[in-house]
């Protein structure tokens, strides 16, 4: 498939425009991401891997979302190109007013590009925050984990930094542990958490974690 056709074909899918129409409008798309419009005729593989994604952005914006799924959309890309994705997309959401659900392993990026952010476990949300309470104060004791693991650029201030370091295996998806999920790798672990799911709570205003001790650990 040509450029035309992979970005115009949810046009084409859901009727909303076919001939002349489409192409101005697949040329428009183009332009938005930052792409020659001169380029529909061409193949993904005659592009650089941060214009393939630019592509791949002009496609999603076809029928003009208000929400759109970001599942790891940097993490192919070198450092350089990462960013400036990341400021595209930043661009069209003051642009075109939109919301994303961005998916992510980057802590650094998802700290950088968030509002609010979700850490999942196993599969269940363990603790949902803004992100500046999320990276400063976190309550459960797998976000203190993966956050005591992003690099700080202040030498004194990574040199005093204390790293959490996690023992044992992922637990299968498919068997997950009784009890709270995270309880077989969790220093602070203790009977109740071995057999009873904790509760979904609200501890701080807009700050919810799962843990049957959160608010009585220090991170």
């Amino acid at each position: 498939m040509t450029v035309g056709d992979i970005v115009g074909e949810p046009l084409a899918i859901h009727n909303m425009a076919k001939g002349k129409e489409a192409e101005d409008r697949i040329a428009e798309l183009l332009r938005l991401v930052g792409l020659n419009p001169g380029f529909i005729n061409r193949y993904p593989h005659e592009f650089s891997g941060g214009q393939r994604q630019r592509i791949g952005v002009a496609r999603s914006l076809a029928l003009n979302p208000m929400f759109i799924v970001c599942d790891e959309p940097i993490s192919a890309l070198d450092v350089s190109i990462q960013a400036q994705i990341v400021n595209l997309l930043e661009d069209l959401q003051a642009k075109l007013g939109l919301t994303y659900l961005f998916i992510a392993h980057d802590l650094s990026m998802v700290r950088h590009i968030s509002d609010r952010i979700a850490v999942m476990y196993l599969g269940i949300v363990v603790e949902l925050a803004d992100r500046h309470d999320l990276f400063d104060m976190p309550l459960h004791p797998y976000t203190q984990a993966l956050i005591s693991a992003v690099p700080v650029p202040d030498p004194v201030i990574e040199a005093q930094r204390k790293r959490i370091i996690l023992e044992g295996d992922v637990p299968s998806p498919v068997h997950v542990p009784p009890g709270c999920r995270f309880h077989p790798r969790c220093q602070y672990a203790i009977d109740r958490c071995k057999v009873e799911v904790p509760e979904w709570r609200e501890l701080k205003p807009m700050h919810w974690v799962a843990c049957h001790l959160a608010g009585t650990l220090n991170a």
